[in-house]
């Protein structure tokens, strides 16, 4: 049945706001308003972050395209009678659950994805189930607005570097790789954040879930399509970098750079898509004429109910999260004004680093970072940090973007790869200019344990803020420089027997702070 046959077959909507939606959409509205105004920082932060990182400037557009989509949808919709359900309080729940948890670990991006949950919740807590099926896809594309995608950056720098040496053995250009750095022999290259290809992909992806559903039908065509808008701006942008190396490789470095920035910036990102669009064009099933809605959603007869008896307890689930984070924040959080030293270390003595690159790591925020240098008898070279947090915040976490052991000058220490399994920390390489090497092994303390996952350092933070525990975090970090006849790994395990428990070491320098 095309469009314009089941509008005429139901008869044509009224103008204007069929009057048993008025009170429904006015209490969303409502609602919608209300929830905006109490997660107000949630929000304020992520439309900042839609303004100022190019990487999320896209998801601005989505409430409008969101908006749109329902509207393309305004016949079929006006003949569906508003029908508020109790389902939407277990939505708006998770989205309460979620922003709770998120609140305890500082994860901002989980309280951002909470605080569009608690929105979507509103349209089957106000216009019920039947209704929720027919704005599904408008209502689930504002998941797009929740800016995610760069905690790629690291795998896809990597595999970018990968595919480009692959090309570049293929062509017969010699090249050798050290993380994400390439040496050519007339030119030394790093497959940096911005080449990553993180800030297309994220786009890319947003535009092709709306294709998808505007000009497909066929749920194996979508998939398809969704599959080659990841795939093909990855492969392709293994191509970019290449071609950058291959034009430095037959003129000069700066020449491949200016090519890059012009060719990235004005023709890249149009020349895939199109190339997507091209290739899917024939496979287009969806007509002009195509109803929006699944036919079995297009009628509905039954009298509207009213929604007031679910204000009450929404209103309690969305500040429940609010007020236990208030209360459980100030429990365990115990200040550190005392300054903190460095410990002796068995074999090694304090020194002062020669002909090194200066090294510190950044951990912006922090109650206390030392940072000493030390050597053994066999002229290794160590240095030491030790960071504590009383307690973490939004903006002063231990574990964020840009904090870690990569250092606070980005033009002279940039993270390269992983490194060796040493104990349990978390190891990784960093580079300088000049291809110097360095490595870093990071334990962190949380809860108690010692870790060197990021991710157990968040779960550990989470259940200290939800119980009202003892909410200090603690970070250890050796690292060494690699010289000649002193490679880096050799160094940092040498000094990590002599170290001992960095768990001890943190809760020393931890009572220490407090005392």
């Amino acid at each position: 049945m095309s469009r314009a046959t089941s509008n005429a077959a139901l008869g044509s909507p009224a103008k204007g706001i069929p009057s048993a939606w008025r009170l429904p959409l006015f209490q969303m509205a409502a609602a919608a308003l209300g929830l905006c105004l109490l997660f107000a920082s949630d929000l304020r932060d992520m439309v900042a972050i839609w303004l100022t990182a190019s990487t999320y400037n896209h998801c601005a557009l989505i409430p409008f395209l969101s908006g749109w989509l329902a509207w393309q949808r305004r016949d079929e919709l006006a003949h569906l009678t508003p029908q508020p359900s109790l389902a939407g309080l277990l939505l708006l729940g998770s989205g309460a659950a979620l922003w709770l948890l998120g609140d305890a670990g500082e994860v901002a991006v989980a309280r951002q994805t909470a605080l569009v949950l608690m929105l979507q919740s509103l349209v089957p807590l106000f216009l019920g189930l039947t209704l929720s099926r027919a704005l599904l896809f408008p209502v689930a594309y504002l998941l797009f607005c929740v800016p995610i995608g760069e905690e790629l950056l690291p795998v896809l720098q990597t595999l970018t570097a990968k595919m480009s040496m692959a090309m570049l053995d293929w062509v017969g250009i010699p090249a050798h790789i050290e993380g994400i750095f390439i040496t050519t022999p007339n030119g030394y290259y790093k497959v940096a954040e911005a080449c990553a290809g993180v800030k297309f992909l994220v786009a890319m992806v947003a535009y092709g879930a709306l294709v998808a559903n505007m000009c497909f039908r066929a749920w194996s065509r979508r998939i398809a399509f969704m599959a080659a808008c990841i795939i093909i701006p990855i492969l392709a942008n293994g191509v970019r970098a290449f071609a950058t190396m291959y034009v430095g490789y037959l003129t000069t470095a700066d020449t491949a750079s200016s090519f890059d920035h012009v060719f990235y910036g004005w023709f890249f990102f149009a020349m895939v898509m199109a190339l997507v669009m091209a290739m899917a064009w024939p496979f287009f099933d969806r007509k002009l004429t195509d109803p929006w809605l699944a036919q079995q959603v297009i009628s509905d007869g039954r009298p509207a109910r009213t929604s007031s008896r679910i204000l009450v307890p929404a209103i309690l689930i969305a500040l429940a999260p609010i007020g236990w984070s208030h209360v459980s924040a100030a429990i365990g959080r115990v200040p550190m004004p005392a300054p903190i030293g460095l410990p002796t270390i068995s074999g090694w003595s304090r020194v002062e680093p020669k002909g090194l690159v200066p090294w510190a790591p950044r951990y912006a925020g922090a109650d206390h970072l030392v940072i000493g240098h030390y050597a053994d008898g066999k002229g290794r070279i160590v240095d030491l940090a030790i960071v504590l947090y009383a307690s973490q915040a939004e903006g002063r976490e231990i574990i964020g973007y840009g904090q870690g052991a990569a250092g606070l000058d980005a033009d002279r220490w940039v993270w390269s790869s992983a490194g060796p399994m040493i104990d349990t920390a978390r190891t990784e390489y960093l580079t300088a200019p000049g291809a110097i090497r360095r490595l870093a092994a990071t334990w962190y303390v949380a809860g108690g344990r010692v870790t060197g996952s990021p991710i157990r350092v968040k779960l550990d933070t989470m259940v200290s803020r939800l119980v009202g525990r003892d909410q200090a975090v603690a970070a250890v970090i050796v690292s060494a420089q690699d010289r000649e006849g002193f490679p880096a790994d050799a160094a940092v395990r040498a000094f990590t027997q002599g170290l001992g428990s960095p768990e001890k070491i943190a809760a020393q320098a931890i009572t220490e702070a407090r005392r």
